[in-house]
C-alpha cells in the first residue's frame, strides 16, 4: 500500500524528548513520591497575583483573546523602555523562534549556532529546509570568535542562547555587544535570553540600548521560567517593528490565549516575587555547585536556575525519585546531566542521595 509521505527536510528530525513523566518514574521503580528537576520551572511557583488575574479572567472565556495582545505590549513597554510596536509575544518564546524561521529561512539558507544548545533552533531551521552550522562549545560556552569565523554567503541566521539551555554557562556582555556589532546587517541575531532574570546583574544585556543600534536583532524573553508561568505558553521578543511585521504575516491570529495574556501581565507586576526567585535560586545554586564539587563531579558556571553536571547520575537520581534530564554528547566523554535548582529541601535530598552513591550506599 502506498503511504503519504512527509516532506523531505522533516525525516531526520526527531520529537523534542520530553522524559519520563512523574508517574511513569513512579511505576517504573515503585516510589510513592518524586521530585521533578529536569524541565528548570520555577521551584517557587508563581505570584499570587496571577491567581487572581486567572479568575477575574475565567467569566470571558466564550470570547476570542486580543490578538494584537495590546495589552501585554502597552506593560511590558513601560518596563522595557521600549515603544510597545517593538515587542511580540508568542505562545512561548520557543513559537517566536519557530515564527522567525517561517519568515526569514529559505530553502538552502544557513543558521550558525551552538552544537549543544536549545534544540529546537536547529530543528526550526531544518523544517524550512535551512542547514544548521553547529559550533563546538568552549568549555560549555558559546564561542563566538569561532561563529563569527563561520559566517559565509548563505548565512542568513545566527542564533546565541544566552544562558545557554542545556549548559547554564553566559557570555559577557561585552562580548555578545561586540559580536552583535560585527555581524554584517542582513544576518537576523537571535539572542535567546530565557533565563534573563536569573543571571549575574554585571551579565544582563540591555535590550533598549542593543535595539537602538541594530536592527537585525531579535531577543527572546519569557514568562515561563522566573516568572512561573510555564504552564500556560507566554513568552516574548524585542526587534525592529519590521520584524515583526513580517512574524505577524506567519503566525496564527490568536496565537495567546486569554488566560496567557491575563496571567502575564499579573506576574510582570509583582517583581518582588521574580526578585525573591532569582534571589533565592542563585543561594541555592552556588551552595549546590560547590556541594556536587567537593563529592567528585564537575558542574560548569551557571547563569540560570539548573546545574550541568558531568557524571552518570541520572539512572542512580532517577531510582532516588528524582527527576532530571540526562545528555549524551561528542563533546563529553561520559553522560552528563542538567539538574533544575529546587527549594532547599528538593537539593538537599539530590545532595544526599550524590553522596550516598558515591559512599557506595544506594538510597
Amino acid at each position: 500500500m502506498e503511504r503519504i509521505i512527509t516532506k523531505e527536510s522533516i525525516r531526520g528530525i526527531t520529537p523534542y524528548p520530553l522524559g519520563m513523566t512523574a508517574e511513569q518514574v513512579k511505576e517504573k521503580y515503585k516510589l510513592s513520591f518524586v521530585r521533578s528537576l529536569a524541565d528548570n520551572e520555577n521551584a517557587y511557583g508563581c505570584s499570587k497575583l496571577v491567581g487572581r488575574a486567572l479568575t477575574e479572567q475565567s467569566g470571558n472565556l466564550s470570547r476570542y483573546p486580543d490578538g494584537s495582545c495590546s495589552a501585554i505590549k502597552r506593560t511590558l513597554g513601560k518596563f522595557l523602555k521600549l515603544p510597545p510596536e517593538y515587542i511580540a509575544i508568542g505562545n512561548g518564546s520557543e513559537e517566536i523562534i519557530r515564527l522567525l524561521a517561517r519568515a526569514y529561512i529559505h530553502a538552502g539558507d544557513e543558521a550558525i549556532m551552538a552544537d549543544l544548545t536549545f534544540p529546537r533552533y536547529k530543528a526550526n531551521v531544518v523544517i524550512e529546509g535551512g542547514k544548521a552550522v553547529e559550533v563546538p562549545l568552549k568549555d560549555g560556552v558559546h564561542d563566538l570568535v569561532e561563529m563569527a569565523g563561520r559566517i559565509g554567503p548563505s548565512t542568513k541566521m545566527i542564533f546565541i542562547c544566552n544562558p545557554n539551555n542545556p549548559t547554564g554557562t553566559a557570555v559577557s556582555t561585552k562580548a555578545i555587544q561586540q559580536f552583535i556589532a560585527s555581524v554584517p546587517a542582513h544576518i537576523l541575531i537571535v539572542l535567546d535570553e530565557a533565563y534573563y532574570e536569573y543571571m549575574n546583574h554585571e551579565k544582563r544585556t540591555e535590550a533598549e540600548k542593543l535595539l537602538t543600534f541594530h536592527d537585525n536583532l531579535a531577543i527572546l524573553r519569557t514568562f515561563s521560567k522566573a516568572y512561573g508561568l510555564a504552564g500556560l505558553r507566554a513568552g516574548y521578543g524585542m526587534m525592529h517593528p519590521s520584524i515583526i511585521e513580517e512574524l505577524d504575516k506567519v503566525r496564527e491570529v490568536f496565537n495567546v490565549n486569554a488566560l496567557s495574556q491575563a496571567a502575564a501581565i499579573a506576574a510582570l507586576e509583582d517583581q518582588c516575587f521574580v526578585q525573591m526567585s532569582a534571589e533565592k535560586n542563585r543561594t541555592e545554586r552556588e551552595r549546590m555547585r560547590a556541594r556536587i564539587e567537593e563529592l567528585g563531579f564537575k558542574c560548569f558556571a551557571s547563569e540560570s536556575n539548573f546545574l550541568f553536571i558531568l557524571g552518570p547520575l541520572a539512572e542512580m537520581l532517577l531510582e532516588s525519585g528524582i527527576i532530571v534530564r540526562k545528555f549524551s554528547h561528542k563533546s563529553f566523554p561520559e553522560e552528563a546531566i542538567r539538574l533544575t535548582i529546587g527549594t532547599e529541601e528538593d537539593n538537599d535530598a539530590v545532595l544526599e542521595a550524590i553522596g550516598q552513591a558515591v559512599s557506595g550506599k544506594r538510597v
